[in-house]
């Protein structure tokens, strides 16, 4: 099964992220032990992140830029001119992580952050996320398993859900052929702020 601390796989190199992790957490005036926890890592691991011996999955991609109240744009070292709205379908460069697929939807530096992703069957299904915002997201294609607090779903392409991101939830690809996403969440702006990432069955806190 899939865990928060689990490695892309080949060829997906995010090496360049690394300067990038520590100098953020540094703004956020965050020490490494309370990023790594509000994220769900060991400091050890996290420590691994920002000095490239390891690449990050999507989720602790998400997870981290929650924490340090930015983006997951700027955790990669991507820039979008300020006044930019518009964003070209050409220029959405797909990026691969923990197995996800996704493409930034959105201009950084905004309120909330969009992206369209694609959830490969099998991959994160059993990462339960806990944090405070709201979530949005809306099935492109293929079904998507939600489940929201002790109650599951499953949604078929057209369905959407928007729910309060403090209820544990989690997504899973109900199809092997696995589920593209429109996903909006909302930033927090506070360094403080925390995105938990439960350990997966068998496996110790």
């Amino acid at each position: 099964m899939s865990s928060p601390e689990n490695e892309p796989g080949p060829g997906e190199d995010l090496t360049a992220v690394a300067p990038q992790l520590r100098a953020l957490r540094r703004r956020a005036s965050l020490p490494l032990e309370a990023a790594a926890r509000g994220a769900g890592l060991s400091p050890a691991h996290l420590s691994r992140l920002e000095t490239g011996q390891r690449q990050p999955s999507l989720p602790m991609l998400l997870a981290l830029a929650r924490i340090y109240g930015t983006t997951v744009s700027e955790l990669l070292g991507e820039t979008v001119a300020d006044q930019e709205a518009v964003v070209r379908a050409p220029d959405m460069e797909p990026t691969r992580a923990g197995g996800w697929t996704y493409w930034q939807a959105g201009a950084p530096g905004r309120g909330m952050q969009a992206l369209r992703v694609h959830v490969p069957h099998g991959a994160q299904g059993d990462i339960v996320r806990v944090h405070p915002g709201e979530e949005w997201l809306y099935v492109l294609s293929g079904r998507l398993r939600l489940r929201l607090g002790d109650t599951t779903h499953v949604l078929a392409t057209g369905d959407s859900a928007h729910f309060d991101s403090l209820t544990p939830h989690r997504i899973a690809a109900a199809d092997h052929g696995g589920t593209d996403l429109l996903f909006v969440h909302t930033l927090l702006q506070s360094p403080t702020a925390t995105l938990c990432l439960g350990p997966t069955p068998g496996e110790m806190p």
